[in-house]
């Protein structure tokens, strides 16, 4: 009998820590209730990440995002490496890039053509928000009993970089009820924003543990930091029991025609592929999706869908990123000067607007509503040329300039 119970409780524990589980949807839900505005006008951006098209927005080509890793220890343990943390940042650029190699072996061939490179990478910081040189990496020691889950982001814990230059990872002792979460783009620039996660989910060595030891859970919360809902959608509280009739209802949908519709997440990997489909189909659920819960090597690709939606986060609540230089070299006093000598004038504007540029060549500008979308293109030749702006309503706007298509500076202008 003694045997039966060990064995029944071994069981019970595996079973247990064998079930993904992400808070976003539960800090999505304290976020709206403590932002009523950002609830009112979910809806909106919902419709705007779903059917805006990103590719009039912004210049093609891959958007590389400046990372920076906040890692929180009471152990030796707990204050995980840099290998493992590069071990991160290379799973990341090649889950949403599609160069993952196990993406042939785990997506079944009749899903594999909704498969989307996501065109976004991912770097370690190279400078701080004064400007100095980092690694991207900062690291403080905390109590045994630091509560993690409520303060990683605090002063008690490490304070975000300017989280609309910066994708922020907090790293540390995670309770047990999650393995990580990240906040959707409704709360871009928030002091919490960005991605928390247990030192035992992050990376692919060092301190991760089976079967969360392939670097998934941060590509799926970043998945969420990106627009991404889960398969079966934004239910806080899905239940204990799956209920099919909840299909069809409001919350229960991630917004992406490639997804099969469900209602209930997958755990480890299903032998049922209609288990928890809203319509049975021959090819079933879309289980293997980073969004959903299966366990890492269960997981392996994106949707077209769910790369309209992300795209349309970079020019829309995290447009902001595009104008990091955060990954490229620390600037010199030279070109530091040759930053400095950039400027809009006049500003405020009414008109038109012009760029003064003496010290760097400047043959192409791009112009960005408040809410990150591209609303004018304009290629100049000298600092007389004159860029009209009268037509644009009044308000705050933001000013991209290129040389050749190399980005050089972004600034800002008011338009009366």
């Amino acid at each position: 009998m003694k045997k039966i119970l060990l064995t029944l409780v071994s069981v019970l524990s595996l079973s247990a820590y064998g079930q993904r589980t992400c808070g976003t949807d539960k800090k999505m839900a304290e976020f709206y209730a403590a932002n009523p505005q950002a609830k009112a006008n979910r809806e909106a951006l919902k419709d705007y990440l779903v059917h805006n098209d990103y590719a009039s927005s912004r210049r093609a080509g891959v958007v590389t995002i400046p990372v920076v890793v906040h890692v929180l220890y009471s152990s030796t343990a707990m204050n995980i490496s840099e290998a493992q943390i590069a071990s991160q940042i290379k799973v990341l650029n090649d889950d949403f890039r599609k160069l993952n190699v196990d993406f042939n072996t785990v997506v079944p061939s009749y899903f594999q053509g909704n498969a989307a490179d996501m065109e976004l990478a991912f770097c370690m910081a190279t400078k701080k928000p004064d400007g100095s040189a980092t690694t991207g990496i900062e690291r403080k020691s905390v109590t045994a009993n630091f509560n993690f889950d409520d303060n990683y982001y605090k002063t008690s814990g490490l304070v975000a970089w300017d989280p609309t230059k910066y994708l922020n990872i907090w790293v540390g002792n995670m309770s047990a009820d999650y393995l990580g979460w990240a906040y959707l783009p409704d709360s871009a620039g928030a002091a919490y924003d960005g991605l928390a996660i247990g030192y035992k989910q992050f990376g692919t060595t060092g301190t991760v543990v089976y079967p969360y030891n392939k670097g998934r859970t941060a590509t799926h919360e970043i998945g969420h930091y990106f627009g991404l809902e889960h398969p079966w959608g934004s239910v806080e509280d899905y239940g204990n029991s799956p209920v099919k009739s909840n299909c069809g209802k409001t919350g229960w949908d991630d917004f992406c025609a490639d997804t099969p519709a469900t209602y209930y997440p997958h755990f480890t990997k299903p032998t049922n592929v209609n288990i928890y489909t809203c319509i049975s189909t021959n090819n079933g659920a879309m289980f293997m999706n980073y969004m959903d819960y299966v366990q890492d090597n269960q997981m392996a690709f994106f949707t077209n869908g769910q790369k309209t939606i992300a795209q349309n986060t970079m020019v829309g609540p995290r447009a902001s990123l595009l104008n990091s230089n955060a990954c490229s070299s620390t600037m010199g006093v030279d070109d530091v000067e040759k930053s400095n000598s950039i400027n809009i004038f006049p500003n405020p504007a009414v008109n038109y607007i012009s760029i003064a540029s003496p010290l760097v060549k400047i043959n192409e500008v791009e112009i960005f509503g408040n809410d990150g979308r591209l609303v004018k293109r304009a290629n100049i030749k000298n600092e007389t040329d004159k860029i009209d702006v009268k037509n644009l309503p009044v308000g705050t706007y933001y000013v991209r300039t290129y040389d050749n298509g190399n980005f050089i500076k972004s600034m800002k202008f008011i338009k009366n």
